[in-house]
């Protein structure tokens, strides 16, 4: 299986279009759909179904992007990393980060970086703790920064010097507004916004079997989404400080927790890991700013 065809099968898959597909590759139809038949016959599965106007993915079909997308991402990011090798220092990083605002010391290492190798380009992707380390393992990033204590026995790992401090984001017009704390009581009568990592792993610390009790009404990966939910009166997310405009214009207040809830953040990357250059001079500057702080 060549990843030039699964560039094919990839586009076909987003314009559901055979002839619009053909198109952006610069190939004749006829080259296009005789790949996918042959695909289809390596792999023993039907990948599309047809009709007049349009295709679209079978089960099997969608198990194949979803491992073509991998597969694609990983070939382009060997590609870049035997482009970056040579006396320059440049290339690609690969990033995920979980949301957190200790990004921070992430943005003030590019800046840095940025002044000294201008050819560095940085790609920075968000996510939760589980979907950044997902990729890591796969290599598809070179490093990932989560919000919970790594595995030492697969990463190597810095820990950032601060900690996320936990609250409530709450419309002002709420009558927990009016409160400087919040409790765990004062939570049990609203429905809830959190993710799925902090109902598992950060809460249960905080007020320990009664994060059972908490109305958990939807869960969310990000929290941007969830603080729109609070802010149209449909419940309290329950998130770090800085993530979400508080302003007096946003209409939201931020109310920390009470007894206190912190998290920590580290960078984390695979043990035994060959960096390129240019990831390894990333990893230089977080090492100098994180001794200075």
């Amino acid at each position: 299986m060549e990843i030039r065809v699964l560039r094919y099968f990839l586009e076909i898959a987003r314009e559901e279009n055979m002839s619009r597909a053909a198109e952006r590759l610069h190939v004749s139809q006829p080259t296009l759909s005789r790949t996918v038949k042959d695909l289809e016959e390596e792999l023993g599965k039907q990948l599309f179904t047809r009709s007049n106007y349009s295709i679209h993915l079978t089960d099997e079909g969608m198990l194949l992007r979803k491992r073509a997308e991998d597969l694609i991402e990983m070939a382009d990011k060997i590609t870049d990393e035997f482009r970056s090798l040579g006396n320059t220092v440049s290339g690609d990083i690969y990033i995920g980060c979980a949301e957190s605002y200790l990004v921070k010391y992430l943005a003030r290492a590019i800046k840095n970086l940025n002044k000294i190798y201008p050819l560095i380009r940085f790609h920075i992707t968000s996510g939760d703790t589980e979907q950044v380390e997902e990729k890591l393992k796969k290599g598809l990033y070179d490093f990932a920064f989560i919000v919970e204590p790594p595995d030492l026995s697969q990463y190597n790992y810095l820990e950032v010097p601060e900690s996320d401090i936990w609250g409530a984001v709450i419309p002002n017009t709420h009558p927990l507004a009016q409160k400087n704390e919040i409790t765990i009581n004062d939570l049990l009568p609203y429905p809830i916004f959190a993710s799925r990592q902090s109902m598992i792993v950060d809460l249960p610390r905080w007020c320990g079997e009664y994060s059972e009790k908490l109305n958990l009404l939807a869960n969310f990966n990000l929290t941007t989404n969830a603080a729109v939910f609070s802010k149209e009166g449909l419940g309290i997310t329950l998130t770090f400080d800085h993530l979400v405009d508080t302003s007096k214009e946003s209409g939201l207040v931020f109310r920390p927790l009470s007894p206190k809830l912190e998290t920590k953040m580290y960078i984390i990357w695979k043990k035994y890991q060959m960096f390129t250059p240019a990831a390894k001079a990333l990893l230089d500057e977080l090492n100098n700013i994180f001794n200075v702080e």
